[in-house]
């Protein structure tokens, strides 16, 4: 699995593990190490080092970082670096947030030591999880089609590969990996997935659910890259700027497939500044389409909102300029109404 990985990668020679210093990321590490050791991948020349991250939400996280350092130091990976740091407070929630510090704190490291490639650890379990707490938050394709075995030189060489094999990998190499008590805290929805809903799955529906939940990630993945791609294509078609506004005209806008037409809505909100909408947040913009005259604002996460401008009102600005050589939203041979997307964010310092 991760000689197949590296060759999709196109073989980088500097190769970095994120390691936790649990069992699916030291097992990983393990397999990295037998690379290291031959100093190549199919007569590729690569070199191994591994990143272990503090995100000191623990008491004597340190002690488990400067172990885990000490292991992968003994397997043969250099360098090994420890990265301490600050988890946001504030605005996402503490695992998405520790999440964010993490992968900064790995790009900062690859950065730093010209990797082309971090390793996670990241097996089958987590894939089956991620589809089910997406399903449970009732989110679309790209939410439910969990995580990608490739993004940008992220790469997740075990997601075919069950945790309870990562354990018999670390026993196999006599290593005794940390097991993190938050994976077992009903505080958390992810820890609740784990220890009580996959199981009682399982239980009640056999075995087999894991691996049915992370081949329907498999196979929404290229539903979604594919509409992904023609949202791009399309989104790039329609949208106009005025300043910092973005607009799309609504008659191109209202003949999409609503596929289509919810994605184009969400980029121009992240055009602007904005994060990704609700489906409810979605549906109310995409309503304005349905209603005569001015309407709106509709209000998108990030600070952003949304309105439509018609064409009675476009024309108005238009005679306004012709007379008075003022135009409060500059505009452009309009045939039709649009829709506004504006940013009520300060502007950065």
């Amino acid at each position: 699995m991760l000689q197949d990985a590296l060759a999709s990668a196109g073989y980088p020679e500097q190769v970095l593990v994120a390691c936790s210093g649990g069992p699916d990321s030291l097992a990983l590490a393990a397999v990295a190490a037998y690379f290291a050791r031959r100093g190549h991948v199919d007569g590729h020349r690569v070199s191994v080092g591994a990143v272990v991250v503090d995100h000191q939400l623990q008491q004597g996280s340190a002690d488990v970082a400067a172990k885990t350092a000490a292991m992968l130091e003994e397997l043969g990976l250099s360098p090994v670096v420890v990265r301490t740091v600050d988890v946001a407070t504030t605005g996402v929630g503490p695992e998405a947030a520790a999440r964010d510090a993490r992968h900064a704190a790995l790009e900062s490291v690859a950065e730093d030591v010209g990797a082309g490639a971090i390793l996670l650890g990241h097996t089958l379990d987590d894939q089956a999880e991620q589809v089910l707490l997406g399903l449970a938050r009732g989110s679309g394709t790209r939410s439910l089609a969990g995580m990608r075995p490739v993004r940008d030189r992220l790469l997740r060489p075990f997601l075919g590969l069950r945790r309870a094999e990562t354990l018999e990998i670390c026993k196999v190499e006599g290593l005794e990996p940390w097991h993190d008590p938050s994976n077992a805290d009903p505080a958390f929805a992810r820890s609740r997935t784990r220890v009580e809903v996959l199981p009682l799955l399982e239980e009640k529906l056999g075995p087999g659910v894991a691996e049915s939940l992370a081949r329907t990630a498999s196979i929404l993945q290229l539903d979604a890259d594919y509409l992904e791609d023609v949202a791009n294509t399309t989104y790039d078609l329609l949208v106009q700027r005025s300043g910092p506004d973005v607009t799309l005209p609504e008659e191109e806008l209202r003949e999409l497939p609503p596929a289509i037409r919810y994605r184009v809505i969400a980029k121009a909100a992240a055009a602007v500044g904005g994060q990704q909408p609700s489906y409810q947040r979605l549906l109310a913009a995409e309503a304005l389409l349905r209603r005569k005259g001015s309407a709106g604002p509709v209000e998108l996460p990030g600070g952003v909102s949304v309105y439509r401008l018609s064409l009675a009102q476009i024309l108005a600005e238009d005679q306004l300029y012709r007379e008075t050589g003022r135009r409060p939203v500059p505009r452009e041979g309009a045939r039709c109404g649009k829709l506004v997307f504006r940013s009520h964010k300060p502007p950065q310092k």
